[in-house]
């Protein structure tokens, strides 16, 4: 079943602007990271932190979700379908895992703001800042986004059979 053209124009813009906004989300929070690894002042420290905590679980963690949630809404309702082709089912993995990592990874980036508002100069010096995560995170997602731009061919065994099938019944 396909959506109507103004549905699957109105479901494509809420995909590309949460799966967009996902990525600058990612981008401010590396940038929060930065600051709280290079810095020698606490207080920058400090509000990095609680920056990462507050950007993580009220902006990357929903945006995370709603592009997993209208992915699956624009594969399942256009002609593309899940299944069907190698880049759907490949960029709907990655998206699903790079957002599992973030909903698990979040109550660690809380425990350590939870340290940084705490914490003496000294401890505060080892906290460092959090880089891996956003890092290779930022990585799928940009693989994520050249799949969808450049739409490689390859159809899945499903797929190849879903068009033979449909080949066969026309008149």
């Amino acid at each position: 079943m396909t959506m109507s053209a103004g549905v699957r124009k109105f479901a494509l813009a809420s995909h590309l602007t949460f799966a967009v906004g996902w990525i600058g989300a990612v981008l401010a929070y590396l940038a929060l990271g930065v600051a709280a690894e290079a810095s020698t002042s606490d207080e920058t420290v400090r509000g990095a932190w609680v920056a990462m905590e507050l950007t993580g679980w009220y902006v990357l963690v929903p945006l995370a979700s709603a592009t997993v949630l209208t992915g699956l809404v624009m594969a399942l309702g256009t002609r593309w379908g899940l299944f069907r082709h190698y880049w759907v089912l490949i960029s709907f993995v990655l998206t699903v895992f790079a957002a599992v990592v973030l909903v698990l990874h979040m109550p660690t980036v809380s425990d350590s703001a939870d340290i940084a508002r705490e914490a003496d100069s000294a401890r505060l010096e080892g906290l460092g800042g959090d880089l891996a995560h956003p890092g290779i995170g930022l990585g799928v997602l940009l693989v994520i986004q050249v799949l969808n731009v450049y739409k490689p061919t390859g159809m899945t065994r499903y797929g190849r059979r879903r068009e033979y099938d449909s080949v066969a019944v026309a008149p």
